[in-house]
Parts: structure tokens; sequence; C-alpha cells
């Protein structure tokens, strides 16, 4: 597992994404950072688990940036490829500091962990054996007690492919969703990239990005083509009709 130096410009401010849902996880951060007492009351590790869920593009990563920057957590990043052992995730997690996020990214892609409803058997290739009772004791068991003000994320492009059990209440929280990108999304890259608050093409673009499904990143990459405000606008046309096509 490595521990990142995260120096990532990305914040709350500046991170496009519905503006309704940024309010509802500010608070939900600002309610977890001073819980520590209202945890120990309830008899609860202080602790959280997010699942992301979206596909490529539409701005999980930021997110994850944005919530250690508002938070000044350390960050771990982990790849479960390099983990062999269901003891291993407990050492992982016992290594890690207070004040700190285990993020593990495309959690779909990275393990061959089964679905419990399927007839095949554990992830076991030769000596390397990972199961899902390893990964629910890492995020809830008694060994998740070990510590305090962490917070846990799962990054995936593919809600269904995980195991009900992970996304049980209390056990990983709140999911996030990730769409394409919305009016308020648009919006904010409007402003990061152009300083643009209001234009004249404002209004035929966002008609366009309610039907077209277009990335926030897809968007910004245009946005970041010309130093042209007029231009680049008119760019996020030329990518709809590409998107149409």
């Amino acid at each position: 597992m490595n521990v990142i130096n995260l120096n990532h410009p990305m914040t709350f401010e500046t991170l496009a994404m519905d503006s309704k849902l940024k309010k509802t996880l500010i608070e939900d951060l600002n309610k977890f950072s001073s819980g520590k007492e209202y945890y120990k009351r309830i008899g609860k590790a202080w602790k959280r688990g997010r699942v992301l869920v979206g596909p490529p593009g539409t701005g999980k990563s930021r997110l994850i940036a944005a919530m250690a920057n508002h938070l000044t957590f350390d960050i771990y990043d982990s790849d479960l490829t390099d983990i062999h052992f269901n003891s291993q995730l407990k050492s992982l997690l016992l290594s890690m500091s207070g004040r700190s996020k285990l993020v593990i990214e495309d959690i779909d892609c990275s393990t061959e962990l089964e679905n419990r409803d399927s007839k095949s058997q554990p992830w076991n290739h030769g000596n390397i054996k990972l199961t899902l009772s390893g990964l629910l004791n890492l995020i809830d068991g008694l060994w998740s007690c070990c510590g305090d003000e962490r917070i846990i994320i799962f990054a995936t492009n593919h809600r269904e492919r995980f195991d009900p059990a992970l996304l049980r209440p209390g056990r990983m929280g709140m999911q996030i969703c990730f769409y394409y990108c919305t009016i308020s999304a648009f919006k904010q890259l409007a402003f990061n990239h152009l300083e643009l608050r209001h234009h004249c093409l404002f209004e035929q673009v966002e008609r366009l990005i309610e039907k077209v499904e277009v990335t926030p990143a897809e968007v910004a990459e245009e946005l970041m083509k010309i130093n042209d405000p007029e231009g680049s606008l008119q760019g996020l046309f030329e990518l709809s009709s590409r998107q149409d096509s």
C-alpha cells in the first residue's frame, strides 16, 4: 500500500458536480469530522465508507482529491492485486494513521473476488487467496475499530459487479453515483476554464447537455483546446455531433 503525498489542487469550490450533491457531501464530511464523541456514544467505529459509482471521466478521482483537501487527510492508495492473503488486509488497516483515507479505485477490475451467489471457487491462484469475507472484515469487522477518523472509498465503473454484502447499509454507507455532465457541472467548468459566469451561448449548451451523454472530462477537454471563450463553447457543439454519429 502506498501513502500518497497528495498535492492535487482540486477543491469543492472548483469541483464540477451537481451543486445539491456537493452541498450534501460537504455537510456530511463536516459532521463526520466533528463526530468523535457521537460515534463513541453510539458504540460505532469512527469511520465512514463510501462507494463511488459512474462511467470513466465523470469525476470520481476529482471528488476523492477534493474530499482529502477539505479534511486534510492522509491518503492511502491500495491495489488489491498486490494483496495475497486476508492477513495482509488486516496489516493494511493497522498501518493506517488516524485522519486518513483508504482508496481502492476500480475495485471491480483489480480483483477476481466472486459474488457470494456465484458457484465459482474463491480466488485462489497458487498461494494467492483473497476472500470476500476478508474484505468485509476490513471495512466492518472488529479490526475496523483500530484507529479513529478514517474513510474507506471504493470506486467502480460497474455497480452491478459488487456483491450486495459490500453495499449493505451501515457498511459502506453512502453510494455516490456519478452521471454525465449536468448543467451545474458545466457552469462550474466554464468558470474554471474560461472565467465565465454568463455567455450568450450558455442556453444552447445547456439544452445540448440535457440531450447528449457527455462526461465532465470531455467538456473540460473541449474548453481547454483554445484560449477563446466563444470558440471553446462552439467546440462543445462539435463534440455533441461526434457523440451522435
